[in-house]
């Protein structure tokens, strides 16, 4: 399986799961849902945002989603992950033992429940394994050179 480039994989605010940018569009962006495989455009005023540009506050320093994702598979052995419906100290408990400095006071279980949603959705619909900066660059220079 191709690896994921989180860069690609997008969240938009209001809509449910993760969607792949495909293109960029007169007035927005040109995605295709994980999920349904339907394409969508948003326009200009949605709220996009990219996983490989969220991270998570820590006690120390913030941590990237790849890193917790990565983390997240290893624990589980790339299998799903619980339920963002499971009980939230259940929930806790799980982001204890991947992320144990996590930052209690800005790190709610709404976010814990949205990474949960999101590792899900990753593992059935694309690959845990990550792109690295480097593979990202070598890509991009394929594409330009092929052309």
């Amino acid at each position: 399986m191709e690896k994921t480039d989180l860069k690609k994989i997008l969240s938009v605010s209001g809509q449910r799961g993760l969607f792949l940018y495909l293109s960029q569009a007169r007035n927005g962006v040109i995605v295709e849902s994980l999920e349904t495989k339907q394409r969508i455009t948003f326009g200009e005023s949605a709220k996009v945002s990219s996983l490989a540009d969220i991270s998570v506050y820590t006690t120390s320093e913030d941590v990237s989603l790849k890193v917790i994702f990565t983390d997240m598979a290893k624990k589980l052995n790339n299998g799903p992950a619980m339920s963002s419906k499971e009980d939230p100290k259940k929930i806790r408990a799980f982001f204890r033992e991947v992320l144990p400095e996590y930052d209690e006071d800005r790190f709610y279980v709404s976010h814990m429940k949205k990474i949960l949603e999101w590792y899900n959705l990753l593992q059935k619909f694309a690959s845990l394994e990550f792109l690295e900066e480097e593979e990202d660059e070598e890509q991009e220079a394929e594409v330009t050179t092929s052309e």
